[in-house]
């Protein structure tokens, strides 16, 4: 991966059908997510394909699945399959995993396998759709413990999901596991590991601010909402006190990169800033660049 070529690096991208064809969301969830991103054109490219489209934009992507098969009892895109992918298009992809934390110790051994075996740079929760608070000590503190001692990256879910919008009972998602308040506790029970809070959190935005102010581990991606609806102290403090922490990602492929931008670039976003958010502060994290 050749940096200097790269214009942005998105931290948060998904796979979300195998080369079998087969998706890791019902179709009753997947069409009302689309109806709430209003997506348009089509919503499951491959991952080859994905693979192109970054590569057509210079812009390196983060990729993964979301394995909620306790709560959902469907099968995500396995985790192999994304970081094969990844490593055959080691130029724009880089492969993050995604564990059910009910999987209990099988699910440790495979985050251990991923990692030394695989490449896997971090793993991906989501725990509305998961069904799991981030500070429960009995379901996923065996995970976040490999997490930490290799070095990778927790990324969670924080804030409102598109997933169940719409359906009757939100398709029995509950937005009260995605607080951010929850990874505080994780933050400072694993003091060493890397942490992104994906998404603008709102209803819970101040939260999420406050603790990747207090906690040095803890970083803010900007995906899943247009930047036109950026909350005013997300702008400032990405802006000032979480320069360095704040990165671009765009929910892929509900909400493309070229929308994002676009509408980025009519933030008032420091000049200085704004390569930090784009690529540097990614590159950092991700250990694409020294510190």
């Amino acid at each position: 991966m050749d940096l200097n070529e790269l214009v942005a690096i998105d931290v948060h991208t998904h796979a979300e059908v195998s080369s079998k064809g087969h998706s890791s969301l019902d179709d009753d969830l997947h069409d009302a997510s689309s109806a709430y991103f209003k997506v348009e054109g089509k919503r499951k490219p491959t991952l080859e394909e994905t693979a192109a489209y970054y590569r057509e934009r210079k812009m390196a992507a983060v990729i993964f699945t979301v394995d909620a098969e306790s709560a959902t009892g469907t099968a995500p895109v396995p985790n192999e399959e994304v970081a094969e992918a990844a490593a055959a298009n080691a130029d724009v992809l880089i492969p993050f995993a995604s564990i059910d934390p009910f999987r209990g110790r099988a699910g440790v051994k495979q985050a251990r396998r991923l990692v030394e075996e695989y490449g896997v740079k971090g793993f991906k929760f989501h725990p509305s759709i998961q069904g799991f608070f981030p500070n429960d000590r009995s379901v996923a503190y065996e995970l976040y413990e490999v997490i930490e001692e290799t070095g990778t990256i927790a990324l969670f879910h924080t804030g409102q999901t598109g997933i169940g919008a719409g359906v009757p009972g939100g398709g029995g998602i509950r937005l009260k596991y995605s607080n951010p308040l929850h990874v505080d506790d994780v933050a400072a029970d694993f003091p060493h590991l890397k942490i992104i809070l994906a998404h603008p959190s709102f209803p819970w935005q101040d939260e999420a601010l406050a603790v990747a102010t207090h906690k040095p581990g803890v970083h803010i991606d900007l995906s899943g909402w247009s930047p036109k609806y950026f909350p005013p102290q997300l702008v400032q403090y990405a802006n000032t006190l979480l320069k360095d922490k704040v990165l671009f990602g765009s929910n892929f492929p509900v909400l493309t990169p070229d929308r994002w931008l676009t509408d980025f670039e009519k933030l008032p976003i420091k000049d200085e800033v704004k390569p930090k958010i784009l690529k540097e502060n990614a590159a950092r994290l991700l250990g694409l660049s020294t510190p």
